[in-house]
């Protein structure tokens, strides 16, 4: 409305996008009444418009999600239930509030299932903790089973789970919160810092050293599938895992632009292996080397919620292990 005279219904220059889902009335004392769509696209008073009332939304979220009432807590996680993932959006389009947003945002985490914020996350870290850590997967199962987050359980360190299709996109133009740097537990040669002690270093080291032979085996072996092998501690149970390099474009991103039509940048990931693992130490001098390797591979690759290029090929070598 300009002076209470009926303009347009829908006045998608006043609103940006990632605010969609927003409804209300506007009415302007400083818009000609002839406004058309291309003088709200140019128009300084409109851009003004779209500020203010960006952050009139804005405060109203944050006055639910930081409320102590219950309540208004409650209408905060049922909203972003319902539009989350289109609010994360404006991470990347809205920089001058980015940093507003960041605080609206929540997650998932080994800790709890929905309803973590960076704030949340950063009051429970443990002490000597830097970053804050997190994984992407297509769902919350395939996040929680990942393998990557064993040693991280293991030291009670949370981790939070991003499931949202939008969320690799936003972890582009999000890189901290608070001073405290965001990365992949998939991401990158591991290492913990000051919450991983010298005699745990020392170990992986020494485990590294005797296991070469069968490292640089397994890089011939799967030389076509793997980009290194190497030893890793980020591993208590399972065998091994897949990792890309800290630039690298995480495998779960790669099957969303596939399952959009695009195509990915073809990079090889890196295998790490549990050298503590029974099946890893039934590598060194068994027959069935060759078998064993691609088996391993193709575990820790459906573990990272990724498919199999030839799944009768897998069968078969299982079947004549299990034959064996």
């Amino acid at each position: 409305y300009v002076k209470r005279v009926f303009i347009m219904d829908d006045a998608e220059a006043l609103m940006p996008v990632y605010l969609r889902f927003v409804k209300g009335v506007i009415d302007s004392a400083d818009l000609p009444l002839n406004v058309s769509r291309e003088l709200l696209q140019e128009s300084r008073d409109v851009k003004a418009i779209r500020e203010g009332s960006t952050k009139r939304v804005l405060g109203m979220l944050e006055s639910l999600a930081d409320s102590e009432d219950v309540a208004e807590r409650d209408k905060y996680a049922a909203f972003w239930k319902d539009f989350g993932a289109v609010l994360k959006e404006g991470i990347g389009e809205d920089h001058a509030n980015q940093e507003r947003l960041a605080k609206l945002l929540r997650f998932a985490s080994t800790q709890a299932d929905a309803g973590v914020s960076f704030a949340d996350y950063v009051k429970r870290m443990k002490e000597g903790q830097e970053s804050i850590y997190y994984i992407t997967a297509d769902n919350l199962a395939t996040a929680k089973s990942s393998p990557q987050l064993e040693v991280f359980r293991k030291k009670g360190i949370e981790v939070l789970l991003l499931v949202d299709r939008v969320d690799e996109w936003m972890l582009t133009h999000l890189y901290e919160f608070e001073g405290h740097a965001l990365q992949s537990v998939a991401k990158g040669a591991f290492d913990l810092g000051k919450l991983q002690d010298e005699e745990e270093k020392k170990k992986a080291e020494e485990a590294a050293e005797s296991f070469k032979p069968v490292l640089e085996r397994l890089k011939t072996v799967l030389k076509d599938r793997a980009k290194d092998v190497r030893v890793t501690t980020r591993l208590v149970e399972s065998p091994a895992c897949i990792v890309v390099d800290e630039g690298d474009m995480s495998g779960h991103l790669a099957r969303l632009l596939k399952q959009a039509g695009q195509d990915a940048p073809k990079t090889l990931p890196t295998l790490e292996v549990n050298a503590e693992h029974a099946l890893v130490k039934r590598l060194e001098g068994d027959e069935r080397f060759d078998d064993l390797a691609q088996i391993i591979f193709d575990q820790a690759l459906l573990a990272e919620g990724g498919q199999l290029e030839d799944p009768a090929a897998y069968v078969q070598r299982v079947n004549r292990l299990l034959a064996a």
